[in-house]
């Protein structure tokens, strides 16, 4: 036992001496190096049979609490990582097997405690760190107000939820009360059907079931993957029709998804005059009879349109659609998903809008040709590479504008060559005229992104009683960098304040960068990253995170991408990606479940930069191409791109938990009044052990006027109720696989308010694959 423990110490003490003075020439903390050249010695003591070796654990052991506290102070999972290989030693080193031996190689007579006494305290003084730690309390504890102006009457029964988000203006909210704070507890499985549709041969291997069905009268519906569109009996989910589009899969494709269907009726339609609307992988825009599923004749042709004209050169799949698409004023406004990082010359990011009855093309906005909406001629093609818009849009059918929430031009993390025309559009909101196209106002999030912030998530619109000011018709528009901006959606103009900050400087050679970028008054950014913030699972773990940390390029955030590596926090991932907040527009808050989670991208020189577009495999090599992790080969640009979550060796983020919380946003004062570690480690361990350490999470919350919030998309596999006064968990069901979806609400035809989660996984978030539809009730 003794020289198992002797060689233990002397092993992790090399590991810790070697890595530590490769971090002390980084200009990092001496610790690890101390700390391993005591651990050898411990060691080499403890061969030799000497007792000094456990004052000098002792010692050790006080020393680290010391540094320890003084680095992150009483937090338990921030303490772990540097106790959890030093107090199991020391405690091996109390054992009587070990202070037997070391006393009878001294002849030592004195009883165990005075040997190993010292030692003792050290470990006793450890255990009262860790209970202090334990119990100590990090979230924010508050209040959001209640209800502060009641909303009308809507144009849709408040059983129903017609839209991506229940209506256009993105909220998230219904008006239902049958579940309340007090009895959400009593929830039930009701049904739960299976859609059928899994992840096939040849599919990318980036699957992902993102959709948030919804329900007009007694009818569900949502849509799969490959594009399946199903109609549940909303009171029974037994399956009405279903409709396959045959889409055709690439090996070009990035990813297969589809948010969500979108409905509209066309009363002087001669037929289908409900209709449920959607968008293909392949770039189809489809209109389906609402009641029956077969495609609407007088739409297109034979009910579909393809929207590849005017998109030429490219593989098919490097333009898809993801998102439902907008229906407003009659019309079918959407834009497209491009692939990531691929080339320079891609599609482009056009937005456009068909007529509802028959498909026509009414306006396009070419953000490289923005003065002429006018419908593009036969043979004439948009302007590749231009910014475009991957999420689904909002709209204000009063003021007659949508919103629409855009992304980048081609490539991602370099930019020396975007036209200034182009790129005042991206990574912004965009204000179009509903019915035209043309530009009414533009805010940019983001100037000259060069870190994928482009803004994933709908727009909310809400209207604000702000003081001094009155009310306001307001738009909110959650980011990825964590800023929260809330503008007046008339003008565009801010309601809380935006200032522009200088930010770090030094772009990649033939690139450029903005001197400052805005930052929003109301934001959930991160502090800023520290080595004494690097994490991990053991002490050895977190040494490489903070080795790792020294050797990339990091001055806070909008740090350029270069050569060296950069260390990007918040990463792409975003704080809030196209899940985006839910708004109470009575309350006139948000609940939102923000991320974070660091990434690192490294620019390569390509030896061909005038390449141009070929045709060859991009991601890591556990994505097989299909993901924007890993090589990135940015064909026709002067570097790729290396693209990685900042994780340990152990595969776990290097920065410390929580990773991910749920938290409560006063609009109109643009506080947070509370926030709260969510999710735990059960599913992502190879024992399900639940440790709640905040954990997170891909897809969108829900709230409804009782005053609760509802969210699945963590990466462990539940479904919550919250209250959305506090942010307490009330009610929690296991799924049976994740649910990166955003959750809705309906009333039944019986009059039971259900609360459907649809649970299908999430492959590059490593949640487990399948089809589940399920629906949850009070019970009868």
């Amino acid at each position: 036992m003794l020289h198992i423990v002797a060689w233990a110490a002397i092993a992790i003490g090399l590991a810790n001496l070697v890595g530590g003075v490769w971090l002390l020439v980084l200009g990092g903390s001496p610790y690890y190096g101390l700390a391993g050249l005591a651990l050898i010695v411990i060691g080499w003591l403890l061969l030799r049979r000497n007792p000094l070796s456990l004052h000098l654990m002792a010692a050790l052991i006080v020393v680290t609490l010391i540094w320890a506290i003084d680095e992150i102070g009483f937090d338990w999972w921030k303490l772990v990582p540097r106790g959890d290989l030093i107090v199991p030693l020391g405690l091996a080193m109390t054992l009587p097997w070990i202070t037997r031996a070391l006393r009878h190689r001294t002849d030592d007579s004195r009883p165990w405690l005075t040997v190993a006494g010292p030692l003792a305290l050290a470990l006793v003084g450890a255990g009262g760190v860790a209970v202090a730690s334990g119990i100590a309390d990090h979230d924010w504890h508050g209040r959001l107000p209640g209800v502060r102006t009641p909303v009308g009457l809507s144009d849709q029964p408040d059983g129903d939820w017609r839209a991506y988000a229940r209506s256009w203006e993105g909220q998230k909210w219904s008006p239902l009360k049958q579940v309340t704070p007090g009895n959400v507890a009593k929830l039930e499985l009701a049904w739960q059907i299976h859609t059928g549709d899994r992840q096939r041969p040849g599919d990318p291997d980036e699957i992902t079931y993102e959709v948030t069905p919804i329900k007009v009268a007694d009818t569900v519906y949502l849509c799969t993957p490959h594009n399946h569109v199903l109609a549940l009996d909303a009171e029974t989910g037994r399956t009405r029709w279903t409709y396959d589009p045959r889409i055709q899969v690439t090996g070009e494709m990035q990813h297969l998804s589809c948010r969500g269907v979108s409905y509209a009726e066309v009363p002087q339609a001669a037929s289908c005059q409900r209709r449920i609307i959607t968008a293909t992988n392949d770039a189809r825009l489809i209109a389906l009879d609402a009641t029956t599923g077969r495609p609407c004749p007088g739409f297109g042709t034979n009910g579909q349109i393809s929207t590849l004209p005017g998109q030429p050169g490219h593989p098919l799949g490097w333009y898809q659609f993801t998102s439902a698409p907008l229906i407003s004023r009659g019309l079918i406004v959407l834009g497209g998903a491009i692939y990531d990082n691929k080339a320079m010359k891609m599609p482009s990011g056009v937005i456009r809008a068909y007529d509802l009855a028959d498909g026509h093309l009414v306006w396009n906005f070419d953000p490289g040709r923005p003065d002429d909406t006018s419908p593009i001629k036969p043979g004439q093609h948009y302007v590749l590479s231009t910014p475009n818009s991957w999420s689904t849009s909002a709209a204000d059918d009063k003021l007659g504008l949508i919103y629409v929430p855009m992304g980048m031009g081609a490539v991602d993390q370099w930019g020396g060559t975007r036209p200034a025309t182009t790129e005042r559009f991206a990574t912004s909101v965009l204000a179009l005229d509903t019915m035209t196209g043309k530009v009414r106002w533009v805010f940019q999030t983001v100037h000259h992104d060069l870190w994928d912030m482009d803004v994933p998530a709908q727009p909310a619109l809400v209207d604000l009683d702000l003081p001094g000011k009155g009310r306001v018709p307001a738009l909110v528009q959650s980011t990825k960098t964590g800023n929260i901006f809330v503008l007046d959606r008339r003008t565009g103009q801010p309601l809380h304040s935006v200032t522009e900050r200088p930010v770090p400087q030094g772009a990649a050679p033939g690139d450029r960068l903005s001197p400052t970028q805005p930052y929003s008054a109301v934001s959930m950014l991160p502090d800023r990253a520290t080595e004494s913030g690097m994490w991990g699972a053991t002490m050895l773990d977190q040494l490489v995170c903070r080795i790792k940390f020294k050797r990339l390029r990091y001055d806070g955030e909008f740090t350029p991408p270069s050569l060296q590596g950069t260390l990007v926090y918040p990463g792409n991932f975003g704080v809030m990606d196209w899940g985006g907040m839910a708004i109470d527009p009575e309350r006139q808050v948000a609940f939102a479940h923000p991320n974070y989670m660091g990434f690192v991208d490294r620019l390569v020189p390509r030896a061909d930069p005038a390449s141009g577009n070929r045709h060859g495999p991009s991601g890591g090599s556990d994505m097989h191409g299909a993901s924007e992790h890993g090589y990135n080969p940015n064909f026709g640009a002067p570097y790729a791109v290396e693209l990685n979550p900042f994780l340990s060796p152990l595969g776990l983020p290097c920065q410390a938990p929580p990773w991910g919380y749920v938290a409560g946003l006063d609009l109109v004062t643009g506080k947070i009044m509370w926030r709260r570690a969510n999710g735990t480690t059960r599913d992502q361990m190879p024992v399900p052990i639940p440790f709640k350490m905040g954990v997170p999470s891909l897809g969108g919350p829900m709230v409804t006027a009782s005053g609760l919030g509802f969210m699945s998309s963590t990466i462990d596999y539940y479904v919550r109720a919250y209250d959305l006064a506090t942010g307490d968990v009330l009610w929690r069901a296991r799924l049976p696989a994740g649910a990166q979806a955003t959750p809705m609400t309906y009333l039944s035809p019986s009059g039971r308010q259900m609360v459907i989660v649809v649970a299908g996984g999430h492959n590059s978030l490593g949640t487990k694959l399948g089809d589940s539809v399920l629906a949850y009730a009070l019970p009868r």
